[in-house]
């Protein structure tokens, strides 16, 4: 391998701007949603409620992309690097085409959809507007996802970090705007914001898409996106399909854990969302860090070093694992100063002085299982984190939750135990899993294949 693309796949060089940008991204968006607060708390709620609808919807194109991503950076390591530029091309393609079909149902449909989903009567006005404007822009976000993952695995990840603090900069500038009436924009409340959600994506994929098209090693023309190799595609979707399960699980289990907490009432599901805000300080660096190791694992995987790919997700944590600990006890020592900016409620303050102390508990294990789960999907075993995943999300971290913390009213002390034992669950089995080095041992096993092959060819 070259010094240069060495370097470019190290783990610090991939893990800094995934996590400036995943920072900055939750700073702003914190930001964001303080602006719509100042319309009104009807504004926040429909802003609330359309966020986890265009959620869960992502995971429709998140199939295409994250399978995508993984096999760019396996095909570069494994020196195919026109394979690495059509499977570019043909998730492109795919993922759009999704995110168009999206954007047309969100535009035609979005007072039924928001009925649908229970939004309570006074609000569907606000959200028929917020819902037809950001949803219609569904396209651009499928666009944005499959752009950034395409970049990223490349090597590239300072371009999507420096798009993402654009955009999110544009974005808050406009929703001043809109929202006071400052700049000489006309005050157009909640409709303003959506217009700027659209228009700052917009400007984010016209970059993001200049940048995808210089990403590899032969510059893409405009005749190449009529490019389509149904065996890369297959390989695509072999490998993305139980990652867009994955995260379709996720999303709903995180939405009924949510009515749950519902059910059990404001105080515990204001705790809750708080304790959001707090760990994701938390999660980003551990997420940066473990999306980073999926990247320089798919491509040494790719490259056959099996042995440094096997060895590198212990590295991580060697990392990660200090670095999420020590921030967890800084949020137990910190936390409560924190949440009094927030909220003047004992109750609640009381409730979460508890869930800091619990989420020092859970910082650990969601670190290992999000390091060796990427680690697994970036060697294509992503049936084994989907099966686990559907197995111990919804049997402990759904269903044990709504059990214990509803049906037997220990509550919202119950269900966060319940979030801390699917992780370290999973987090233990995916360790075993990797430990068992399934798919590095057919990696290697293939090589040895190939060169028996060439050695008797020669012969």
């Amino acid at each position: 391998m070259k010094g240069s693309e060495k370097s470019k796949f190290s783990l610090w060089l991939l893990a800094w701007p995934i996590f400036i940008e995943q920072f900055l991204q939750f700073l702003l968006g914190s930001v964001d949603t303080l602006m719509v607060s100042r319309i009104s708390d009807n504004a926040v709620a429909v802003v609330g409620f359309s966020n986890q609808l265009f959620n869960a919807l992502t995971t429709l194109f998140a199939t295409v992309a994250s399978g995508a991503g993984i096999v760019i950076a396996q095909k570069i390591g494994s020196r195919k690097e026109e394979d690495a530029r059509t499977v570019g091309i043909i998730a492109f393609n795919a993922t759009g085409a999704i995110g168009l079909g999206l954007s047309i149902l969100l535009i035609a449909l979005p007072r039924p959809i928001a009925r649908i989903l229970q939004l309570p009567e006074e609000l569907l006005p606000l959200a028929e507007v917020y819902i037809s404007i950001v949803g219609g822009g569904m396209i651009l976000t499928a666009l944005m996802a499959v752009l950034s993952t395409a970049i990223r695995n490349t090597g590239n990840t300072k371009g999507p970090m420096l798009t993402a603090i654009g955009m999110n900069v544009i974005h808050i500038v406009m929703n001043y705007g809109f929202i006071f009436g400052a700049f000489g924009f006309p005050q157009w409340g909640l409709t303003g914001v959506a217009i700027s959600t659209v228009v700052s994506r917009l400007l984010a994929t016209i970059v993001l898409f200049v940048i995808f098209l210089g990403a590899f090693h032969r510059k893409i023309e405009r005749k190449d996106f009529a490019l389509f190799d149904r065996k890369l595609f297959k390989e695509i979707l072999v490998i993305g399909w139980p990652l867009g399960v994955n995260s379709a699980s996720w999303v709903f289990s995180q939405l009924a854990i949510f009515s749950f907490l519902a059910v059990l009432g404001s105080t515990e599901l204001a705790a809750r969302t708080y304790m959001n805000t707090l760990e994701s300080f938390c999660f980003l660096l551990g997420f940066s860090l473990a999306l980073a190791a999926q990247i320089q694992i798919a491509h040494l995987y790719g490259a056959g070093r099996t042995t440094e790919a096997y060895q590198a997700v212990f590295k991580v944590l060697a990392i990660g694992l200090p670095l999420v600990i020590v921030n967890a006890f800084i949020l137990v020592i910190f936390g409560h100063n924190v949440l009094g900016l927030f909220t003047k409620d004992q109750d609640i303050l009381a409730l979460c002085g508890a869930l800091l102390w619990l989420n020092l508990l859970l910082q650990p294990g969601k670190m290992v299982n999000m390091a060796i789960g990427n680690s697994l999907n970036a060697v294509g075993d992503t049936r084994y984190t989907m099966n686990i995943s559907l197995i111990f999300m919804w049997v402990v971290a759904t269903g044990c939750s709504y059990w214990l913390g509803v049906s037997l009213g220990y509550g919202i002390i119950a269900i966060y135990s319940c979030m801390i034992a699917d992780e370290y669950i999973r987090g233990v089995l995916s360790f075993l899993r990797w430990r068992e080095r399934k798919f590095l041992r057919m990696k290697e096993a293939d090589m040895e294949r190939t060169r028996s092959g060439e050695s008797a060819i020669c012969v």
